[in-house]
């Protein structure tokens, strides 16, 4: 039976600040089947890998990441916060992420928009993903229907997700309607209720799960819908799940 893929949430977020490239270069070292990044929109509308609405958590400034121009937000120490070590990281641009995983052809990219983004918007995000030569191994997703639909209208070659933090009646029909190949709830959901698991996979949905650090939390997830398990794990922890794959 094949595992279900290890993704690396915000790259490999329990021995690198989460979101900086030394994280998502620290996940594709350990082998980790994909990367997990998030996407937000600078004042001056520029793409930038940051998790939170605001700055505070994750580097040494202050206010709202959308309030921020591009040279405020490079400007601030992004991964002094975790340790010394890893004093004078960048909040990254996408690009930058990009050229990683062009030196890593063996990982994908799971890419979340935060948010809502229109059109014009989601364009330049997947305009650099083609130029990179990277659109094979990335899949758009969010937690916002709108924004999904806008990756499909404006790149259809694109794999597209949508992210649950609840069941809606009408997921189903959603999903369709967004032609997407992925629906991702939380572990909690799965907990609460695994039978979600194999109502996707009837619908012909992927489903990675985010996010699951507990081994009793692996093993749950690998025996959902009869034994078929998720598709991907979504975690903190990748190196430590693909050695608990290889037991």
């Amino acid at each position: 039976m094949t595992r279900p893929a290890v993704v690396a949430h915000r790259g490999n977020s329990s021995v690198a600040p989460q979101n900086t490239l030394a994280a998502i270069e620290a996940a594709c070292r350990a082998g980790a089947d994909a990367v997990e990044i998030d996407l937000q929109r600078t004042a001056d509308g520029a793409a930038v890998v940051i998790h939170d609405d605001v700055v505070d958590a994750t580097t040494d400034g202050h206010g709202a990441v959308a309030h921020l121009s591009l040279v405020q937000l490079r400007a601030l120490d992004a991964g002094r916060w975790f340790g010394p070590a890893y004093a004078g990281q960048r909040v990254p641009l996408l690009a930058e992420v990009l050229e990683i995983l062009v030196r890593y052809p063996s990982t994908r990219l799971l890419l979340e928009l935060k948010g809502v983004w229109g059109p014009a918007e989601v364009r330049g995000v997947t305009a650099a993903i083609d130029d990179a030569g990277l659109g094979e191994r990335v899949l758009v997703q969010s937690f916002w229907p709108d924004t999904v639909a806008a990756a499909r209208d404006v790149a259809a070659h694109l794999e597209r997700g949508l992210l649950l933090a609840y069941e809606p009646p009408d997921v189903l029909d959603v999903c369709a309607g967004l032609d997407v190949v992925a629906c991702n709830p939380s572990a909690e959901m799965v907990r609460r209720d695994p039978g979600i698991v194999t109502r996707l996979h009837r619908a012909g949905l992927r489903v990675m799960v985010w996010t699951e650090n507990d081994p009793s939390g692996w093993s749950h997830l690998c025996d959902v819908d009869d034994g078929a398990g998720v598709d991907a794990i979504i975690t903190d922890r990748p190196d430590r799940l693909l050695g608990w794959f290889s037991r």
